[in-house]
């Protein structure tokens, strides 16, 4: 058979958006959480915000045979996949499981405020716990940015593939790295900042988190999978304008503080808390050359 395989697929436009689909960083399913902060949430909520085009495209190129009608989203997070589906899929039901409370409960809330509220159902689980929660049978199960936080992946797989109903879907979605937001030059007086930021964060998820970036295709064919299609989707999306690109921004090189601090110069860790002090001249608010830039890679699967 052969297999669709569709690259540099480019996403480009202005700033003024909304929708509610996104790729996201979810909470890990291999470790329980009792409460999430609040910023993390709001980044997610602000990640579907500002990806809203890049989660339709994907959820528009999936290879179906026939429109879903029982989705479970894997590590949903806040929802962005969960509502993304939804809006896809009109007499679609998505079952949307996470370790995080927190996340679900606001997942919840955001399903009720649209009136979506009959076609969620929510299952806190923990992912890399052997007995998985009931799925029921399923036609499409999504996992975005939510594999590569497992334990052990290939049992994970192994789960997906017995409960999707035959001829069912199975579609992953893998982050290159979070989004890049300032030009190379920024700033100023520290150019090249947030590439050694990345360098330092890459370094400790490549020890933690060594699936991160990975080629699914292998092992979803050791698996047992057959791959449907490959998509790769770049992402570049012009900030000038965007007041939520703006918080996006902020929350996550913020985020990306938290694990770095202790590896960067002084003279980095300077630079970047001017950008982060929301009082200041130079904060990354009132910058306006912003730009979102990331690239994330799907594959879409079935039993062999």
């Amino acid at each position: 058979m052969d297999h669709p395989h569709t690259h540099a697929h480019t996403l480009h436009r202005d700033a003024h958006h909304g929708g509610q689909p996104g790729v996201r960083h979810t909470a890990q399913p291999g470790r329980h959480q009792e409460h999430e902060p609040d910023d993390q949430a709001e980044l997610l909520d602000l990640d579907a915000e500002v990806l809203a085009e890049h989660i339709a495209s994907i959820t528009a190129w999936l290879p179906l045979r026939t429109a879903p009608r029982r989705i479970v989203d894997l590590g949903c997070g806040t929802g962005a996949g969960t509502f993304a589906l939804l809006d896809r899929f009109p007499d679609a039901h998505v079952i949307a499981v996470d370790t995080s409370a927190g996340h679900l409960q606001h997942l919840r809330k955001k399903a009720c405020a649209r009136g979506l509220e009959q076609r969620v159902r929510t299952a806190q689980a923990d992912l890399d716990d052997p007995a998985w929660p009931a799925l029921g049978s399923p036609d499409l199960v999504w996992a975005s940015a939510s594999m590569h936080h497992m334990a052990d992946p290939e049992r994970a797989l192994r789960n997906v593939r017995e409960a999707l109903t035959p001829g069912g879907l199975f579609t992953v979605v893998e982050l290159a790295g979070f989004p890049r937001f300032l030009p190379a030059n920024a700033p100023e007086d520290r150019p090249g900042l947030e590439e050694r930021l990345h360098a330092v964060t890459d370094r400790v998820t490549a020890e933690h988190m060594p699936h991160r970036g990975a080629d699914w295709g292998p092992m979803l064919t050791a698996s047992g999978f057959a791959i449907e299609g490959e998509l790769t989707v770049t992402v570049n999306i012009e900030g000038s304008c965007s007041e939520a690109i703006g918080r996006y921004a902020l929350g996550g090189l913020r985020r990306i503080r938290g694990a770095a601090a202790s590896d960067l110069s002084a003279d980095d860790l300077t630079a970047l808390d001017r950008l982060l002090d929301t009082d200041s001249p130079h904060s990354i608010l009132r910058r306006d050359d912003l730009a979102v830039r990331t690239e994330r890679t799907v594959w879409a699967a079935r039993r062999a």
